[in-house]
This record gives structure tokens, sequence and C-alpha cells, in this order.
């Protein structure tokens, strides 16, 4: 350590490395990179291991109440819709022949298969899937969404928006990157919501109804009758979603994925064991070509002045992705 006198950042790293190296974080310490903190963050859960550097500060990379998960979890007084009626009874690879399978619920097949990648032709309103109910294995060219990490990513620190997301390997446009996985929520039972930046609401019926401003992507797509039964006249009147995802205590990797008013990615709203629009998946396909070593962002869908504290006073956030149509401000 003499050797390295005056450079007190390097000096901190190697301490870190060495309290990560004793709990276990890291499994061997020869010719690890300094700023490498820890090897994989979802500690085995995910197929492919997902590193953390830091080469800024001693940030810690979670709070110390944040646990890693790989699927949705459900808080206890949230019901999710039936299903009972979702799934087809395809074999093997009869999806693309058998008329009554789940992707036919879109109005075209949404994927297409260009070598080992399955990739979106192109953001919808909702992607119908098949699921737990169908016939058909895990490989079947109806799951893309389910199939977990497809490419290496990392997690590291930025100097002025925190920790960030970037890719390791080149992923092509509308290529599946991960799914938003948090805990399922109602809206109306957040608490301190103004103090939370890791919720991520499920606007997939305000997109398809365009309320509050929103947007179909595909005006013209017919949608099954299914998805509108038993939703309420009233429900149109609402401009907030009925439900989020959040993110703050329990996570995967796309809790890291910052803001950028020019993203790489977008949200791809998916269903694939029922019919609840309210309650869809939010998954992240790439918009465009990501080349190795690039931030990985998603457009968080604030409106500006949209966000208010416990007294009532609009909140705002500065932004800074750096893009050059950059609003300046988050919300």
């Amino acid at each position: 350590m003499s050797e390295l006198k005056g450079c007190d950042n390097l000096i901190k790293k190697l301490r870190r490395v060495a309290i990560n190296v004793a709990e276990g974080q890291i499994s061997r310490a020869p010719s690890i990179h300094p700023f490498l903190i820890c090897r994989d963050l979802s500690y085995g859960l995910e197929a492919i291991p997902i590193p953390v550097t830091n080469e800024i500060d001693d940030s810690p990379i979670t709070p110390i109440d944040f646990t890693y998960i790989t699927s949705i979890q459900v808080a206890k007084n949230v019901k999710v819709p039936s299903s009972d009626d979702y799934g087809c009874q395809c074999k093997g690879n009869s999806c693309r022949i058998n008329k009554t399978c789940c992707f036919r619920l879109n109005n075209m097949y949404p994927y297409v298969r260009r070598g080992n990648c399955s990739r979106l032709v192109g953001a919808r309103d909702i992607v119908f899937e098949c699921g737990p109910r169908c016939g058909c294995g895990p490989d079947c060219g109806s799951r893309v969404s389910q199939k977990g990490l497809q490419y290496q990513l990392e997690v590291y620190r930025t100097s002025n928006k925190g920790w960030a997301v970037r890719t390791r390997n080149f992923i092509p446009i509308g290529a599946l990157v991960c799914e938003v996985v948090g805990v399922l929520k109602r809206t109306e039972d957040l608490e301190n919501a103004s103090h939370n930046d890791y919720i991520i609401e499920i606007d997939c019926w305000e997109t398809i109804k365009e309320i509050g401003g929103r947007k179909k992507r595909l005006p013209d797509e017919p949608l099954p009758a299914k998805i509108f039964l038993g939703q309420k006249d009233d429900e149109t009147t609402k401009n907030e979603p009925e439900f989020c995802i959040d993110c703050s205590s329990f996570g995967n990797v796309a809790r890291f994925i910052n803001h950028s008013c020019d993203p790489n990615l977008f949200v791809q709203c998916v269903l694939n064991s029922h019919y609840g629009v309210k309650q869809a998946r939010l998954v992240l396909f790439a918009g465009r070509n990501i080349r190795p070593k690039q931030e990985l962002t998603y457009d968080y869908g604030y409106r500006l002045d949209s966000v208010v504290d416990a007294d009532g006073k609009i909140k705002q956030l500065p932004c800074y992705c750096g893009e050059a149509t950059c609003r300046k401000r988050l919300y």
C-alpha cells in the first residue's frame, strides 16, 4: 500500500475488493480488476452473471434491504386474474400451424428469428405469448420474453447518474434484453411514493384506450375481446394506472437501467398467463442495434410536473441523459 500513497480512490477500491472476497462475493482474488466489486449481482439466479464495477466512489451497490429476484412477486392484497381460459394445446413446434395457438391472438406474428436470435418485429400495444398452461415447451417461438438474459450486462457507477447498466455484447434491434421485475402492487397502496424513484406504472390499458394523452402504438390493430371483458366504463376516465411494479426492495438488473430522452430500449407489455392487461408483464427490448460497452436506457415515461411531494408541491428532478433531444428534466 505504501507504493500507492496519494491514490486514495484506488486504495479504497482495493479495500472494497478485499471485503468482497472475505464475504464470498468474489470467489478468487488473483487477476481481479481493482474496480470489480461484485462478480454477479444476481448471485447465480441469472443464467449469465452480472458483474458490478465502480471507478467513481464507495457507494453500496444496493440498499441493505434489497433482494435480487428473477420473477414478479405479488403483494398480498393484489388478486391476479384467472389463468383458466388462457393457454393452447400446441405440442413441440406446432405453434406456427395450430390455429388455436396463443400467438394467433396477435394480429400478426410478433417475432422473427434471425440466426440464433428471436426478435420483436416492432413495438406493439401488447404481445400475447404461450405460457405455463400451454402444451408447448420452453423452446417454443412464442415464449421469447420468458427466456431470461441472453446477453451479458454490467452494472457500473457513473459520475452523475448513480448506477447504470451497459452491455458487454452486441445486441441487435428487436432482441430481448430483460424483464422489469419487482413487486406487483396497487398504485393507490404505495407509501411515500413521492420518495420512491423505483416505481414503474403498468399503463397497458391506458395506452390501449388512449387515456391521459397516451397514444396507441398500432392504432388499427384489432385486439381480442377477452381483454375488455369485466372492464367498467368509468375506468376510461382514470388517468393513473391501477397497478405498478415496485423495484425498490425486490428487483432485478432492470432496476439499475437509467432513463433517457432518446433511449435504445423500449418497454413492451406482454401477456402469457391471463388476459388482465392492467397486470401485463413489462419487458425491455432493443429499439436499435446496441454496441458493446454502450449504456442501456429506456424512457421512464414521466410527464413534466406530474410528481408531487407529501405537501402537494410539484417535484422536479434534472435529467442527465446527455442526448441532444434531452428535455432537461426527468419529471
